[in-house]
């Protein structure tokens, strides 16, 4: 089917240069996103490192998460002040920058501040690509741009861990923030030279909405924290998670207020009038959960149940990122063919049908077990992102692009933040449910336990570099085969949760205005 005419009016023809200028903006964009995802199977190299507890250790993530949540929706403003180019150069420079002091903290707290400023700075590069696609191309050309888009939006946190976990392996955890010099700089120094969208309007900035801005950092901040170590704190037992929780709320209810009223606001919530726009942000929404909460849950249950080392989970966790490799251009084809509803439909299903797969998880199960569903859910996502993309941003006038792109990705990456809270509480509670049950049922099996117990005294006595008594160490070894099978049953009662989730999540889609035919293609 030949792709339709562009309207008039619509962006010219683009030529070669623009189209290496916006291969090296979703380069960027790559970067940014990898680097949320890209120090989760490190974790524990870096927390030796810097000498960081457990808890400090979480901050090399969570704080560049909460950074970059905050800039994410300041992009769109600062892009009609500064423009859509020299704000990503002032992204992917300081981005890089700090990659570099991230590399040589030297404790900590340098550490967690490098981290925040890194994902402060470089998340204006995440929806500063989206904006382009629709301010560059024209409508014929946007599905190609958002097929790019969709693949590196899910690639990324897919492909985080498996990069993180080789460089880690083969080199050290200095080489995570490294690794981006190169590719930063010559993205920094390329983009002013082919990337020429619109122009600045340096007057808006004595217009600048300084207390929106506040309340945008006070709602999403604080709310980024509140999901983040809710799991860890008790939830609203704890007088921290109390405190960002009221603030979080009473910052949302007046941001609202503020950017309905003030003539120049930071975020372009009118953008929220466009049906396909809202229904696509509650579906990207959801769409995170999966992206960043798989891409969490198997290296957690590879490592911890399995004993995978960083590189071992590394090689399973390719096979999502490789299929979405695969499904990115056949999504393409797909969208100038068939309604994106029915797409949208059919991308949900494989997504629920990967996360099903994985609720009958055991001790025994490593990368063929774990095969089909990750190829299933990297198939069925990328064809929901690029489809949920084009239908939410495709219809937006362009005025509302930037700010609307986003207003867009801060919901992927609040569904992601709230995904991996509910997960730790689930688990937590599941895995105490399944232990206590086990070991309860257990008691009532004397014989059988007694017998089991006497086989692994005498193993245990078997052997004497066991210092201590052969039955308290065969008591101990059986607890820890109980507390293995609760762990894995409890994640299987996760993928179980989300998959109810995505089948809760599919008839949204109807909510969707029917696209004309054309439409599907030209956005």
């Amino acid at each position: 089917m030949s792709a339709p005419a562009d309207p008039p009016g619509a962006p010219p023809v683009p030529t070669k240069g623009d189209v290496f200028g916006f291969f090296l903006m979703v380069v960027g964009m790559f970067m940014a996103i990898l680097d949320i995802q890209i120090v989760a199977s490190s974790l524990p190299q870096i927390q030796a490192g810097i000498s960081a507890s457990i808890d400090q250790v979480t901050w090399v993530q969570t704080a560049y998460l909460v950074a970059e949540v905050v800039m994410i929706p300041l992009s769109g403003w600062l892009a009609k002040v500064m423009s859509t180019r020299w704000v990503f150069v002032m992204s992917s420079s300081g981005f890089t920058l700090m990659s570099v002091a991230c590399a040589f903290a030297w404790d900590t707290q340098s550490m967690i501040a490098f981290r925040a400023v890194q994902g402060f700075i470089g998340g204006a590069m995440i929806p500063t690509v989206f904006a382009a696609n629709y301010k560059l191309l024209p409508p014929s050309k946007r599905m190609l741009g958002t097929v790019i888009i969709g693949l590196t939006a899910t690639v990324a946190p897919a492909a985080g861990p498996t990069l993180g976990g080789y460089i880690t392996e083969h080199f050290s955890w200095h080489w995570l923030f490294l690794v981006n010099i190169v590719p930063g700089l010559i993205v920094t120094a390329l983009v002013p030279l082919f990337v020429d969208i619109d122009l600045p309007d340096w007057k808006l900035f004595r217009k600048i909405d300084i207390l929106g801005i506040v309340l945008i950092a006070g709602f999403l901040g604080s709310l980024e924290i509140v999901l983040d170590e809710g799991p860890r704190e008790d939830w609203f037992q704890s007088d921290m998670i109390l405190f960002f929780a009221v603030l979080s709320v009473g910052s949302a209810v007046l941001l609202i207020w503020r950017e309905l009223t003030i003539e120049h606001p930071v975020l372009e919530l009118h953008a929220f009038l466009n049906r396909n726009f809202t229904v696509g942000c509650i579906l990207t929404f959801v769409l995170g959960t999966c992206m960043y909460g798989q891409s969490y849950i198997l290296p957690q249950f590879l490592s911890r149940v399995r004993g995978f080392s960083s590189l071992q989970v590394g090689e399973v966790m390719a096979v999502t990122g490789a299929a979405m490799f695969v499904g990115a251009p056949i999504t393409g084809q797909l969208g100038q063919r068939f309604d994106a509803r029915k797409i949208l439909f059919f991308g949900f299903t494989l997504v629920t049908l990967g996360l099903w797969l994985n609720t009958k998880m055991t001790t025994e199960v490593g990368f063929d077990q774990l095969l089909w569903p990750q190829i299933a859910r990297g198939l069925g996502l990328v064809l929901c992102m690029v489809t949920i993309t084009a239908a939410a941003l495709g219809t937006l006038p362009t005025t509302l692009v930037g700010g609307g792109s986003g207003l867009f990705n801060v919901f992927r990456n609040m569904g992601g933040a709230l995904g991996l809270a509910m997960i730790n509480t689930q688990w937590d509670g599941r895995y105490d449910r399944h232990y206590w049950w086990m070991a309860e049922s257990i008691s009532t099996t004397d014989q059988a336990v007694a017998d089991r117990v006497r086989q692994m005294t005498h193993l245990m006595a078997s052997h004497p570099e066991i210092n201590g008594d052969p039955m308290l160490a065969a008591i101990r070894q059986l607890g820890g085969q109980i507390a293995q099978q609760a762990a894995i049953m409890a994640w299987n009662d996760v993928f179980y949760t989300m998959a109810i989730s995505f089948i809760c999540a599919t008839p949204l889609i109807l909510l969707l205005a029917k696209p004309e035919h054309t439409d599907v293609a030209a956005h």
